[in-house]
């Protein structure tokens, strides 16, 4: 896509073929970031994310987009059940993706990305249903923030151009030390909208919620949605992306598909005028054409929220 590329590392899965007991010393984290894993100290696991039934939703049923409004502005995750795709597509996904991943480091190469882009493996699995039913329930979502943030149910879509969606599949190795290394740092998404489909049995996301760290225990079936930095930006800070992270297991490896819906590269980003009160709620963020947002979002390392503060205006 052009729009920056990644420091190349080596890959953890053959690092953990070649020798699965020892931990390299630069993934290893500082005190602070570690995950806690003894028992005093594991997230409250008697928070939950909310469930979202997504049937309602499609129906306008107003309770369910209450609850929905209610996720974006105080957890910026959600799970939403009866989403309409099939078991079997799904599974098809999941399949395709660990089949991938058992291949041969040189089997995989062949499938690389290009050297000035992100590193990793091109979408070379057969994707179309996938992505296509993905696309519907991105765009059903899309219309309820629509209304919610005062607009038509095209609105978002007519201000954001066609949506595009990336797709990246993710590969986490058993770690024979998941108390010093995370599988990926905290991070806010730099897109809009990011719907992930999570391994059924290992919980291996966690989101920070009121300064803690909280497990997305999987819903077999369901779909994590989350809200990213463009849409924060769209709501003036109204509706919330937040930070992310993995950890790892010992004892087994997880895949996660996440798919990232982004505004066109082109089109201008920046508080809607229906999110905007001069008295309660003054513009927090300058206006920035979205390719120019996410290309300063890719040159910078994982790092919390630190990619809003490129268009976040100083309030006085």
């Amino acid at each position: 896509m052009g729009w920056g590329k990644s420091l190349p590392v080596p890959s953890i899965q053959e690092i953990v073929r070649n020798d699965s007991n020892s931990v390299p010393e630069r993934f290893i984290q500082e005190e602070n970031d570690r995950p806690k894993l003894v028992s005093e100290n594991l997230p409250d696991d008697s928070l939950e994310i909310p469930v979202i039934d997504f049937s309602l939703l499609a129906n306008e049923d107003e309770n369910e987009r209450r609850k929905l409004d209610l996720a974006c502005k105080e957890w910026g995750f959600f799970q939403i059940t009866n989403h309409g795709i099939e078991k079997e597509v799904l599974l098809q996904m999941k399949t395709a993706v660990a089949a991938f991943f058992e291949l041969p480091i040189e089997e995989k190469m062949k499938y690389a990305m290009a050297a000035n882009d992100i590193q990793g493996f091109g979408q070379s699995e057969a994707l179309d249903k996938y992505s296509t039913e993905i696309q519907k329930v991105a765009a059903e979502i899309y219309a309820n923030l629509s209304v919610l943030m005062g607009l038509e149910r095209d609105g978002l879509i007519k201000l954001q151009g066609e949506l595009k969606q990336g797709i990246r599949m993710n590969y986490y190795p058993t770690c024979s030390r998941p108390d010093l290394v995370l599988g990926i740092s905290p991070h806010s998404d730099g897109g809009a909208l990011t719907l992930l489909l999570q391994d059924d049995e290992i919980t291996g996301l966690q989101i920070k919620h009121k300064e803690s760290w909280v497990n997305v225990k999987p819903i077999p079936d369901a779909l994590v949605v989350n809200i990213a930095d463009a849409l924060e930006i769209l709501s003036n800070g109204v509706y919330k992306s937040i930070e992310h992270r993995a950890i790892t297991n010992e004892k087994k490896e997880r895949i996660s598909i996440a798919a990232f819906v982004l505004p066109d590269e082109q089109r201008e980003i920046g508080p809607l005028e229906t999110m905007v009160d001069e008295l309660h709620r003054p513009r927090m963020y300058r206006k920035i054409k979205y390719i120019d947002y996410i290309m300063q979002f890719l040159a910078k390392k994982l790092q919390g929220k630190a990619h809003t503060d490129i268009v976040k205006l100083e309030i006085k």
